[in-house]
């Protein structure tokens, strides 16, 4: 249910409703800041996607590894992380890297709530009147930033992947 909430809701939806609904389910008196209700509003729309991920990482497994493990005599924790997980794993790199650069990308999404962030930061520049530069220089310095990020992310990954041998058996 949480899985199907939060996948079925846009990113910004959650977030105005962290920062809307936080204070209820806080004891009296005790106030959180923006910051820490968008965090935990980001974090819960990331874990969703990322146990889809990993979900089908793990329906990905032939049923016959799991039958190997329980051959061997392993109880459900040894079995999980001895023979299925790191399996599954391997699987969903790519995946989990397509999320990352993802919630990387999105996080722009914050400024929206009031918070600033790399294209909030450039439009703060932009608006104070002792900047003397162009504003296509800021803009293009964040998109460089944004782009050397998602190809480092993406490099690893494919370095990764080789060294694992995904895609071959």
């Amino acid at each position: 249910v949480f899985i199907e909430f939060i996948r079925g809701v846009p990113l910004i939806t959650l977030l105005f409703m962290a920062i809307i609904m936080a204070p209820f389910f806080l004891p009296e008196g005790v106030e959180l800041e923006n910051i820490w209700a968008v965090i935990v509003g980001y974090s819960l729309f990331s874990s969703a996607y990322m146990a889809e991920n990993i979900r089908g990482g793990l329906q990905a497994l032939p049923r016959g590894q799991f039958e190997a493990a329980d051959a061997l005599g392993l109880n459900t924790v040894q079995k999980m992380r001895f023979i299925i997980l790191p399996q599954a794993l391997r699987i969903v790199i790519p995946a989990i890297v397509g999320q990352f650069i993802g919630s990387f990308k999105s996080s722009s999404l914050v400024a929206i709530v009031g918070l600033f962030e790399l294209l909030g930061i450039t439009k703060v520049v932009v608006a104070n009147p002792q900047w003397l530069g162009l504003r296509k220089e800021l803009y293009v310095f964040a998109g460089i930033i944004y782009f050397v990020g998602s190809s480092i992310m993406s490099a690893y990954s494919r370095r990764l992947e080789t060294k694992l041998g995904v895609g071959s058996r």
